[in-house]
């Protein structure tokens, strides 16, 4: 049987942070990251693609708030904006692949999915919401908006010390329609879904799907998903060529190859950074324990790589 692979692509795939992120900037790092993902392709892997979306839904959100202001145009929820991000950015990824695929007279189907992701309602990050998204605000809007929406803040430095909403980011459960996003690419079609995470549900005692103002994460997600079709290999594709430990520091090492232990190890140790790599190398370790054969950290441009000197390895050593 043919090798299946899921391949989870950072922000930078789409465009980079000192961009607009104008339609034409985004098309341009798409193609770059389609071209490295040929690799797979003409290694005859099946494939799956998952993806980031958090500039495209805060902008989506951005304008939500645009059109309430000034048109008095309802505003559509996080889950709805979540759906739209996923078909917009799906849909050109698709439609570059296609020509991609083209161009290099390579016969393989491309489909798009919205994909829903289940959460446990009861899960503890609904408590703490932590993940900041939309507009920034200052104090007295967003004390307006939280008394008027609900909803809840918390300040941004990083945003020019005002106030944006918070959600909160639980841990994926389940994907649904996994059955049908295996057969699909096992069939060898290049299935592209759970973009950004893939939109929070939760099914309810009368087991009827609601959503939640949540944000999951996209690389745990993946992870999720990965376990769940049975891939052999877990791919998430970042803006640097390898993980460092001590990023930053006088004691930066590069780290080009990790077994289990060690990289549990360094993770307990707080080597890597929290709120950048770390997160990625817990999904990658937990698609290792749910019996993955290796998972690999990587920038787009390295995949064709053989050596893996610019890839990590995590081989699970029980």
């Amino acid at each position: 049987m043919k090798k299946l692979a899921v391949v989870a692509l950072g922000g930078n795939a789409l465009l980079r942070d000192t961009e607009q992120g104008t339609i034409e900037q985004q098309e341009v790092h798409t193609s770059e990251t389609i071209e490295s993902l040929l690799f797979l392709v003409r290694e005859d892997y099946d494939l799956i693609i998952t993806h980031g979306n958090g500039p495209q839904v805060g902008n989506i959100l951005m304008r939500n708030d645009a059109g309430e202001q000034v048109y008095g145009i309802p505003q559509m929820p996080l889950d709805i904006c979540v759906a739209d991000s996923q078909g917009g950015i799906g849909y050109m990824i698709e439609r570059i692949f296609r020509n991609i695929l083209s161009k290099y007279k390579i016969e393989r189907n491309v489909v798009t999915l919205v994909g829903m992701v289940e959460v446990d309602p009861e899960d503890p990050a609904f408590s703490n919401p932590t993940k900041r998204i939309g507009a920034t605000y200052n104090f007295e809007q967003a004390k307006a908006l939280e008394k008027q929406k609900g909803w809840s803040f918390k300040e941004s430095k990083k945003s020019g010390n005002g106030w944006r909403r918070v959600v909160p980011s639980p841990v994926p459960k389940n994907i649904l329609n996994l059955e049908l996003i295996r057969d699909l690419a096992r069939k060898g079609n290049i299935v592209i879904t759970c973009g950004g995470g893939g939109i929070p549900i939760f099914f309810d005692s009368g087991n009827n799907l609601r959503t939640v103002d949540a944000v999951i994460d996209k690389d745990l997600a993946s992870s999720v998903l990965a376990s769940g079709v049975g891939a052999d290999e877990f791919y998430i594709l970042t803006d640097v060529s390898f993980i460092y430990k001590d990023f930053g520091l006088p004691t930066q090492e590069k780290l080009e190859f990790l077994d289990y232990r060690d990289t549990k190890r360094y993770l307990e140790l707080g080597t890597f950074g929290e709120g950048s790599m770390a997160p990625k190398i817990v999904a990658a370790m937990k698609f290792v324990e749910r019996g993955g054969i290796k998972s690999i950290i990587t920038e787009a441009s390295k995949l064709e790589d053989k050596s893996f000197g610019s890839k990590i390895t995590l081989k699970y050593n029980s």
